[in-house]
């Protein structure tokens, strides 16, 4: 797949939604996040996130007491090739100008400065 043939060598921040989508296997998405799933698992980039996926991720599990779901999420977030950031308070002091800057939510704040990157809106 050419999109995921141009982050080769490069780090890519995962949001939440992809992760979901690969774990579940949402029709709509699974053969493009399987494909950067194996890209990763393989090396070809490298791929971090935050906590704050961990939180999103099993709030729906941890409701429904689904505890073989969330133990998948936990494994992929914590156990794999996936980098999962703390939340620092030099990123939640980053994350917050940004909210005061971009009107960004929370949680989106959260995960850019964890991946160190601004986005210029």
């Amino acid at each position: 797949m050419e999109r995921i043939n141009v982050l080769r060598g490069k780090t890519v921040g995962l949001d939440t939604a992809p992760l979901i989508y690969f774990i579940e296997e949402n029709p709509a998405y699974i053969e493009i996040v399987r494909f950067f799933f194996e890209a990763m698992d393989r090396g070809d980039f490298i791929v971090v996130t935050s906590t704050v996926t961990l939180l999103e991720v099993l709030v729906h599990p941890l409701r429904s007491n689904n505890r073989e779901l969330a133990t998948e999420y936990r494994d992929i977030l914590l156990n794999s090739r996936l980098m999962t950031l703390e939340v620092s308070n030099a990123i939640a002091e980053q994350a917050a100008q940004l909210r005061a800057t971009h009107n960004i939510r929370t949680p989106d704040a959260i995960q850019i400065r964890a991946f160190g990157t601004y986005i210029s809106l």
